[in-house]
């Protein structure tokens, strides 16, 4: 997260960030995944903490550029846009990576966040190969019971999941598939090796 309250604030931030790129080195991650952060506590600036973003970003990339860390950045469901990100859509991470560059800056499209926007194919294609760094799945249940942990097992909501891996894929991207199941009520619940057997059946069948 990058946007904070005051100047000592946000270059701490930026040192965690470092260090999250020295961690993503260590263990042989293929990118460093960036949720950028919201509003700081008491704001209601939001174009000033998505400056601070791409400043914050922007100092970033010329340390992970140097050591060979690609940094994406996922854009968050609007209703995380106060406290968690308020990079919220494709368009925009696109745009950001216009301003500073795609030479080791993408983006992570987490079908959760971005099934509902209209324009999203458009800029799923306007990211191409290069950007499209990775590829979260889950899915979105109706109805949903709570803003962070009442995500669903693919095919158990309305998400697309297997368009939009098309058309991911029709882009050149070959990375992993990336489940991402947040369900406090539900499979957290459950036994590892269900939940497991269960995600692997339904990316057969619903991926």
């Amino acid at each position: 997260m990058f946007p904070a309250i005051d100047k000592a604030g946000q270059l701490a931030a930026l040192d965690d960030n470092y260090r999250a790129v020295d961690e993503a080195l260590e263990i042989g991650a293929a990118c460093l995944v960036l949720v950028v952060g919201g509003m700081p506590k008491g704001s209601k600036d939001i174009d000033g903490a998505r400056q601070q973003v791409h400043d914050g970003i922007a100092s970033l990339l010329q340390y992970s550029r140097k050591v060979g860390m690609p940094l994406a950045i996922e854009p968050l469901h609007p209703m995380y846009a106060a406290d968690r990100a308020c990079v919220n859509t494709m368009a925009y991470a696109n745009d950001l990576c216009d301003v500073l560059g795609d030479d080791g800056f993408g983006i992570a499209l987490d079908v959760y966040h971005v099934w509902w926007d209209p324009d999203l194919r458009n800029q799923i294609r306007r990211a191409g190969k290069q950007r499209l760094l990775a590829f979260h799945i889950c899915d979105w249940l109706v109805p949903t019971t709570d803003l962070l942990l009442d995500r669903g097992m693919m095919g158990d909501g309305v998400i697309d999941i297997a368009g939009l891996r098309t058309a991911v894929e029709a882009e050149g991207y070959s990375g992993f598939h990336e489940v991402e199941i947040f369900s406090a009520a539900n499979w957290w619940k459950r036994s590892p090796d269900e939940v497991l057997l269960t995600c692997k059946q339904r990316h057969l069948e619903c991926c």
